[in-house]
């Protein structure tokens, strides 16, 4: 495995990447280790509202307050991914990833997961690599890695967050925002 886990940051697909599971998203890699990594793709928003089948979490769940779709693996699976008002150790019910960032058990009571909730966002599905498999497609080009900023999860503006991303990377990054979906349209 790579040196550095890539826990709690951004892969960013690269433009070339067609997999239609993938094409312009963004995924927030949730654990990655020696047996591969796990994530959930934070820009593909669902028609399905959060109210539906998660109606003890409708109410803190950010707007759009939809399900994402959090990838093509496991897709009757839901994750969670909440801010909490401050720091605390791993519990039963909570899993932090970065600071106020972690997981959350959706069997849980609102009122009983410990720390107390700001907002959710849940997922159905997640990205998942075998063993390797993420650190190769990577190295040949199909994802970038970006340092994850505390809304990235929560944007109000889906559909925007490739773009946003992309743009505050400075440099030959920021310019691929502009990238064309069809170059040869150009």
């Amino acid at each position: 495995m790579a040196s550095r886990s890539l826990e709690g940051r951004l892969l960013i697909a690269a433009p070339s990447l067609k997999d239609p599971n993938f094409a312009r998203t963004v995924v927030l890699v949730l654990a990655h280790h020696d047996e591969g990594a796990l994530g959930v793709v934070l820009n593909r928003p669902s028609e399905l509202e959060v109210s539906q089948p998660l109606a003890q979490w409708a109410e803190l769940a950010v707007p759009p307050s939809v399900v994402f779709v959090g990838g093509p693996v496991a897709p009757a699976g839901a994750i969670c991914l909440a801010e909490v008002d401050h720091e605390v150790a791993s519990t039963d019910t909570w899993k932090p990833l970065n600071g106020v960032l972690g997981t959350l058990d959706l069997a849980a009571d609102p009122a009983s997961v410990g720390p107390t909730v700001r907002r959710v966002r849940g997922f159905s599905g997640h990205a998942g690599w075998g063993t390797a498999q993420l650190e190769g497609e990577v190295a040949v080009g199909g994802w970038m890695i970006a340092d994850a900023r505390p809304d990235d999860p929560f944007s109000a503006r889906p559909a925007d967050l490739w773009h946003q991303v992309l743009r505050r990377q400075g440099g030959p990054l920021a310019m691929l925002a502009s990238y064309p979906e069809d170059p040869s349209l150009n």
